[in-house]
């Protein structure tokens, strides 16, 4: 019979998950991956100037595990991508990728064989920001485009059982 409710969209079941999607709008967990002058910008966002806090970001995130936002700003190495994409793989669904300035986005100045000419050639990129180096007011615009695409997107639902057996 409980099981049943769930199943079925059970009030406890739906208010926990609109709980669930709350808490991700009002407190993403940005993981900074500064690799070049990009990231002093991504640094001056964070700090009390522009307070990057005031929208829920307020813990930087140094683990993938935890993070919602992966935010790079700076250019990728051929050397570096691996590292890169295994930071990527290791972070939870669902999960947003912000590409910060023009190394980030095609590689910017650095045309070189030993870098990569924009990181969605390696994982896919939601928010891209241009400049060299962009204004941290476009980092926390980018921080708003998360938000509003968090509060659009569908809650987070557990798949039931029958859904993972093959061959039913």
């Amino acid at each position: 019979m409980a099981t049943e409710a769930y199943n079925g969209g059970g009030w406890i079941a739906t208010k926990l998950e609109w709980l669930i999607n709350w808490g991700r709008k009002r407190s993403p967990w940005p993981l900074p991956y500064g690799t070049a002058c990009c990231g002093i910008e991504m640094m001056c966002a964070l700090a009390a100037g522009y307070d990057m806090a005031r929208f829920g970001a307020e813990r930087p995130s140094f683990s993938p595990r935890q993070a919602d936002v992966l935010i790079q700003a700076g250019t990728i190495t051929l050397k570096m991508a691996p590292a890169f994409k295994r930071v990527y793989d290791q972070m939870a669904e669902p999960r947003c990728v912000i590409s910060m300035g023009a190394c980030a986005c095609s590689g910017g100045v650095f045309r070189t064989y030993s870098t990569l000419q924009g990181i969605d050639k390696l994982v896919p990129v939601d928010i891209y920001i241009p400049g060299c180096p962009p204004r941290p007011e476009a980092l926390l615009q980018a921080l708003l485009m998360f938000i509003e695409k968090t509060e659009k997107s569908q809650p987070i639902t557990h798949k039931k059982h029958s859904d993972l057996l093959v061959g039913t």
